[in-house]
């Protein structure tokens, strides 16, 4: 009986109804859990050798108690914690070598290339120990790089109002900082920010404003690319979200993670107050930020509230000085992000860069100056240069090849 584990363990599980079933063999209940096991090995990405294995070893990593937790945390177990992990991986092996005559049905599946996951991995490597300390070195050495549950394999997640849930890492896709072309200095500043936050010195929160299409969001998505094996994650916030900010934070607080919550086209009407909440939970509340967390947005604007003439009707005058409260009150907002990053439309020059890059990469066999000739009359009908019409213009010309 598992210790640390038995309450992620009840009588309805998978590894409880499938040690039953062998038990009484029974055949038709093995059939349906192996469907099961089938089914969790290709959502979660670990259809490749012995997926009965593989789905102990996707739950021991995934599990989140108070040890794996302290090994997330570098603190090391000692006394009764070690003792009991230690009795806990001695039950975990003999399941884990679970021998039944029907076995043979899911102990050698063939991966394919998309399988990733370091599930498989660790699988085979307990699958070669003897011994539970063997075992247990496996898998503290894994909780103390990559984390546990969730956080351990998902780049990027969302909340859905009650918890935080993963997106999928193929829909985030393998974008990095050097697929985007030009911006040089706004893509050095992002990396300096963030790779001060993830080494633990100040770091700021990041509005990265300007004209639509120019790479704004990419490069979020390129540092969490880029930076995902140091401990970085990345989760969306929506704008109608902005009260549950402080409750997302104390999830985040005590893990041993660098988060970026990561709110996409900022802006507000100059109806709309919602931004009054936005600005108390960025800096200026009676409770801190977690230094595991920084706040990333883009927007359009690089004042992010929308500005009326009306909104100086109650300007004060005092010699040469001239403030209004309203204006005032409109910016305060996008003074709380420390750093400001401009992304404007690129030059005429920079756009044909970007797409003769584009083309290069997808070995598009078309003459250069045809590439132009046809970038410059496409920008004309969708919406000007930038790296979102590039984009489109090559993918235009890739689906008619």
């Amino acid at each position: 009986m598992c210790v640390l584990l038995a309450y992620e363990a009840p009588a309805d599980s998978m590894i409880v109804r499938l040690s039953t079933a062998f038990s009484s063999d029974d055949v038709l209940e093995i059939h349906i859990l192996f469907h099961e096991l089938i089914s969790c090995a290709y959502e979660d990405n670990y259809a490749s050798g012995n997926i009965w294995q593989n789905y102990l070893t996707h739950f021991i990593l995934s599990n989140e108690n108070f040890f794996s937790l302290s090994c997330e945390r570098r603190e090391a177990p000692k006394g009764s914690l070690r003792d009991i992990a230690l009795h806990d991986f001695e039950a975990f092996m003999r399941l884990f070598n679970l021998d039944n005559e029907h076995m043979h049905y899911i102990d050698n599946f063939i991966g394919n290339e998309h399988n990733n996951s370091p599930v498989c991995e660790i699988s085979k490597a307990i699958a070669e120990s003897r011994t539970s300390q063997k075992i247990y070195d496996i898998v503290t050495n894994f909780y103390r790089r990559h984390g546990t549950g969730q956080f351990a394999f998902y780049k990027a997640f969302r909340f859905d109002g009650e918890n935080i849930v993963p997106v999928e890492n193929k829909n985030v896709g393998d974008v990095r900082l050097d697929d985007i072309v030009g911006y040089d200095i706004q893509k050095q500043e992002l990396r300096e920010n963030t790779e001060a936050f993830l080494s633990g010195r100040p770091a700021n929160n990041v509005l990265l404003y300007g004209d639509g299409g120019t790479g704004k969001s990419t490069s979020v998505k390129a540092l969490l690319n880029e930076y995902y094996d140091d401990g970085l994650r990345v989760i969306e916030i929506f704008r109608h979200q902005f009260r549950d900010i402080l409750k997302i934070s104390e999830m985040l607080r005590k893990r041993n993670y660098k988060f970026i919550l990561f709110i996409d086209d900022l802006s507000f009407e100059e109806n709309e107050s919602e931004y009054k909440y936005l600005k108390a939970v960025i800096e200026g509340g009676i409770e801190t930020r977690p230094d595991n967390i920084l706040i990333y947005a883009t927007s359009n604007r690089r004042h992010i509230v929308r500005e009326i003439w009306s909104d100086r009707d109650d300007m004060e005058h005092n010699g040469d000085i001239h403030r209004s409260d309203t204006v005032e009150e409109k910016l305060s907002l996008s003074s709380r992000f420390g750093i400001a990053i401009n992304y404007s439309s690129p030059t005429r020059k920079m756009y044909h860069e970007i797409v003769l890059t584009l083309a290069r990469k997808a070995r598009l066999d078309v003459p250069d100056d045809v590439l132009i000739s046809g970038a410059d009359r496409w920008e004309i009908r969708h919406g000007g240069m930038t790296g979102r019409a590039a984009r489109q213009y090559v993918d235009y010309l890739l689906g008619r090849k």
